[in-house]
């Protein structure tokens, strides 16, 4: 199943997915809820992934990204640094790079889109789709 359109925002007070919040806790990645905030973590020097999970009560496909992506950030010897999306900017984000389905991944060079990877892929095509977007130099 794939989260195709706009998600209900979690209702007040509810808490964020387990393995989503754990991103957070556990590996101290930042959640973006402004577009100052993304400014701010774009503006590093370096490639960055931003986590874009998508409603992970209607899809599924979020919670194995949010699994996947800290393994691929150590496959790839942490050559890009992570943050997760909030609900708040999220459709913003996906609109304005094109990245509609999720749970996406969007790739900069500083603040320069590279591309993106939509929905759940098998390892050896995250392998091959991220070496190809690390190698990418945006004008």
């Amino acid at each position: 199943m794939h989260d195709h359109a706009p998600h209900d925002p979690l209702p007040a007070g509810a808490a964020p997915h387990p393995l989503i919040l754990r991103l957070e806790t556990e590996f101290h990645w930042p959640r973006l809820q402004s577009a100052s905030d993304v400014a701010e973590f774009l503006g590093r020097p370096g490639a960055h992934c931003l986590f874009i999970p998508g409603d992970p009560r209607r899809n599924l496909e979020t919670a194995d990204a949010a699994v996947i992506l800290p393994e691929l950030r150590l496959a790839f010897q942490n050559a890009f640094d992570c943050a997760v999306v909030d609900d708040a900017i999220e459709a913003h984000l996906r609109e304005t790079h094109r990245a509609l389905k999720t749970p996406g991944l969007l790739f900069f060079r500083e603040t320069r889109f590279l591309a993106a990877i939509e929905k759940m892929r098998d390892w050896s095509d995250y392998l091959a789709r991220i070496s190809h977007i690390l190698q990418l130099n945006p004008v």
